[in-house]
């Protein structure tokens, strides 16, 4: 008798893809060079996603490592990730006309560290060393922050008082991970303050929960983002750890290898919080080319959060980066 071959089947993560606070940075850049024309700088990679940014560019986005690489009387913007207080100093300094795309969870860890920072207390802030939203926070307060990048660092902190101190978190982190290194510095210092509330992104933890939910089901699980988008990385790792058999990360479905469906019956699919949804269809368009046409849901959360566009462009920033620069 021939052994009839398991059926074919994708678990798609629900929630996945966009976060509210990606979405209005991204909308923020179209709806800058709609308001001012081209070109409009932006610091940094408005978010870590390769197409996104080549999307953008392609409509006159010029992305930049540092301020001093926008020419003076320009227009700004800075990105999702947010940046130090410096930065914003930096711009006036050329005279920049500036849009703030900062994500507001994002804002709200920073003005957490400028509150800590004024009530004197040691800041632990978990996070990974060289993000860009570590360096932004960490230049809210750097003389009171410390940077604990995993349960491993814990041994090596010190603070002034055991019994003033608090941690805050990079948003985009693993939950357990953190968790992991929390439980390590209360070990470490009992006195440890929490944040009022949690640090990392809703989005970030809704993705998470729904990986961990198809990651015992799957043999192999995509996620699609880019190297260097840390939820994305992080989704990989969550994928494994909730006992996923395979997991890698793609930017694009070309970059999947035909050897990584070699045995499997069961493909989870996600994608990071910066990830425009064509690029999830263009997977699961590949995967139905090859057998996979039976597609589960996999709901975790529901979400209908959304933010507004940065207050900046409600004003005429071309009229006030000439005048900026007339002095």
């Amino acid at each position: 008798m021939t052994a009839v071959p398991p059926a074919r089947r994708v678990l798609l993560a629900a929630p996945r893809g966009y976060c509210a606070g990606v979405d209005r940075a991204v909308i923020a850049v179209e709806k800058a060079l709609e308001q001012y024309g081209a070109p409009v700088y932006v610091r940094h990679e408005i978010v870590h996603n390769k197409y996104v940014v080549q999307t953008l560019e392609k409509k006159g986005a010029i992305f930049v490592e540092e301020t001093a690489e926008v020419p003076e009387g320009s227009i700004v913007m800075f990105s999702a990730h947010g940046v130090a207080p410096t930065v914003h100093a930096e711009a006036a300094e050329r005279k920049l006309a500036t849009i703030d795309a900062t994500c507001p969870l994002v804002t709200k860890v920073h003005k957490e560290a400028v509150r800590f920072a004024k009530e004197d207390y040691d800041i632990l802030l978990i996070g990974h060393e060289g993000h860009e939203e570590v360096i932004g926070t960490s230049g809210e307060a750097p003389e009171h922050i410390t940077l604990v990048d995993g349960p491993e660092d814990v041994a090596k902190v010190e603070v002034r008082d055991p019994e003033k101190v608090v941690w805050l978190s990079q948003t985009t982190l693993s939950v357990d991970e953190t968790m992991e290194t929390v439980d390590a510095l209360k070990t470490k210092f009992p006195g440890l303050v929490s944040p009022p509330s949690d640090d990392i992104c809703y989005a970030t933890q809704n993705r998470q929960i729904a990986v961990k939910q198809m990651g015992a089901e799957a043999d192999l699980v995509i996620v699609v983002g880019s190297r260097n988008s840390s939820n994305s990385v992080r989704l990989v790792e969550v994928a494994l750890g909730a006992g996923a058999g395979d997991a890698h990360l793609v930017d694009f479905a070309e970059e999947i290898d035909e050897a990584w469906l070699d045995g499997v019956s069961t493909v989870g699919v996600t994608s990071g919080a910066s990830v425009p949804e064509v690029l999830v269809e263009g997977v699961l368009e590949w995967l139905s080319r090859r057998g996979f046409e039976d597609v589960e849901i996999v709901k975790a959360a529901e979400e209908s959060i959304t933010f507004s566009l940065p207050k900046e462009l409600r004003r005429d920033l071309r009229e006030e980066a000439t005048r900026l620069l007339r002095g």
